[in-house]
């Protein structure tokens, strides 16, 4: 399947740089099918990186700060089963299995805080040499109830500590709420990560379970249609790229039946067309969705057929490619 997969830029909340960050600095990680929410709160960082795991059981960020002094990394995940946790059980698994992956690792202290949640927080501190010579401070707190754990850890070149104005306010917010359940919004972050890291077999069917989640306000989009819009594109081209393409077919014209005038189904249905080689429908459904080019989601443009690698293998049909490239002239 070539669909080309879309990424969105138009809502800056679910870009990569803001995911699991829906306001300012207070940053937040829930799984797709586990009650739970880790939060924090940090001034002064920029989401650099994000990461999922497949199956809904791991998430994670990486931040920098504005010197280029600290990063952190967060994330929340599932324990294996049968190992029911603590947050300090959490933290020892962590460092005796980092141990045996490099035995030069030297733990500093450790201790633990309890901020205003109900659970603890079990920190440790330690160095780590690295291949230049260099030497790399860490702070790592961890915070679990059952079977799952948060992990938050800052890393630095210069010598850090739990007890460092900055990192004990940080450490102070960090909160895990073992009642929280996962929202739409949580879902399709969850879904966008996998997504934007070119995992689209195992992001489609996470969009597809955020589609039967979608808000009556649309949040964190500005409405329910643009949610259910894009929450729809980003399901059908997930399961076309991953190759199936009558899964992404059937989700554009259930979509259809309910919002007949949205260009992208139409444009969608047309790469599908193409890919099963069936120009006739493929012409059709191009001739539909440019039909409703203004009716797409606002700063939305419509896609250059001429470009599209679903397209491109049938410039040797003139009649086809003259069809095409009318569309494009249309724009």
């Amino acid at each position: 399947m070539k669909f080309k997969p879309l990424v969105i830029a138009l809502f800056s909340v679910c870009t990569l740089a803001s995911a699991q960050r829906p306001q300012g600095p207070d940053y937040q990680l829930a799984l797709t099918d586990h009650k739970g929410q880790l939060r924090w709160h940090a001034d002064g960082f920029k989401i650099i990186q994000s990461s999922a795991k497949p199956g809904g059981h791991e998430v994670g960020i990486r931040g920098s700060d504005n010197t280029g002094r600290l990063t952190f990394l967060g994330f929340l995940f599932l324990a294996p089963e049968g190992a029911p946790q603590s947050s300090a059980k959490c933290r020892d698994q962590a460092l005796s299995f980092d141990k045996k992956s490099n035995p030069a690792l030297k733990v500093l202290r450790t201790s633990e805080l309890t901020p205003t949640s109900s659970l603890p927080v079990a920190l440790a501190s330690y160095t780590v040499p690295m291949r230049d010579g260099s030497t790399e401070y860490i702070v790592r707190g961890f915070i679990a109830t059952g079977d799952v754990c948060g992990d938050l850890e800052f890393y630095s070149k210069q010598p850090i500590s739990e007890t460092d104005k900055d990192l004990g306010a940080v450490f102070s917010s960090y909160q895990f709420d073992p009642e929280y359940i996962p929202t739409f919004g949580d879902v399709f972050l969850y879904a966008q990560i996998l997504y934007q890291n070119e995992m689209f077999t195992a992001s489609a069917p996470i969009f597809e379970k955020a589609l039967s989640m979608i808000p009556q306000d649309g949040a964190p989009f500005p409405s329910s249609q643009i949610a259910r819009r894009v929450a729809t594109d980003q399901a059908g081209i997930a399961y076309g790229v991953s190759g199936n393409i009558q899964k992404a077919r059937a989700i554009f014209e259930s979509a259809i039946q309910k919002d007949r005038e949205y260009p992208m189904y139409y444009y969608n249905l047309a790469c599908a067309d193409a890919e099963e080689k069936n120009l006739p429908e493929a012409r059709r459904h191009l001739q539909q969705a440019f039909a409703r080019k203004a009716n797409g989601n606002p700063g939305e443009p419509m896609p250059d057929p001429t470009k599209d690698d679903s397209f491109l293998p049938f410039q040797g049909d003139k009649e086809f490619w003259s069809f095409v490239q009318t569309l494009h002239s249309t724009q």
